[in-house]
């Protein structure tokens, strides 16, 4: 791989402590989700984390796509909606639902742009066969 991009970011005291990144522009609280037995709070949680750079890079990937394709996008939109269980080991795992909002897209070219994107975004390379992710195209009532 050639490197085009490095970061990196320390987190201290798990789900209820802080992170910050390297550089010291971005630090955030953590709080455990009550859901998780946390009191929930207003700090951030991985889950919320991994939500909202997996939907940013997600839509990067679909800018691309359509790009390649000279189709404007419009004012579009990706939310990724994160999920923590366990597995039928009992093992923790993540499921992802991304939800892709492009205004007016004919819905065949609307499935096209966003499977293509799902093969070239990163997130979802580095999540492929490891988490269920959903992709969901979202239309115009």
């Amino acid at each position: 791989m050639k490197t085009l991009y490095t970061t990196s970011a320390t987190s201290a005291g798990g789900r209820t402590g802080e992170t910050a990144t390297s550089d010291g522009m971005h630090r955030f609280e953590l709080s455990l989700a009550k859901e998780l037995g946390g009191k929930g709070g207003e700090g951030l949680d991985p889950e919320k984390l991994f939500a909202m750079g997996y939907s940013a890079c997600y839509g990067s990937a679909l800018q691309h796509v359509a790009q390649q394709k000279k189709v404007d996008l419009g004012d579009f939109t990706v939310t990724a909606e994160v999920s923590l269980g366990k597995n039928d080991e009992g093992d923790f795992q993540l499921a992802v639902i991304l939800d892709t909002y492009i205004p007016g897209i004919e819905v065949s070219l609307g499935e096209e742009l966003i499977n293509e994107a799902h093969e070239v975004c990163p997130y979802s390379r580095a999540t492929e066969d490891n988490i269920d992710v959903t992709l969901n195209l979202l239309l115009d009532e």
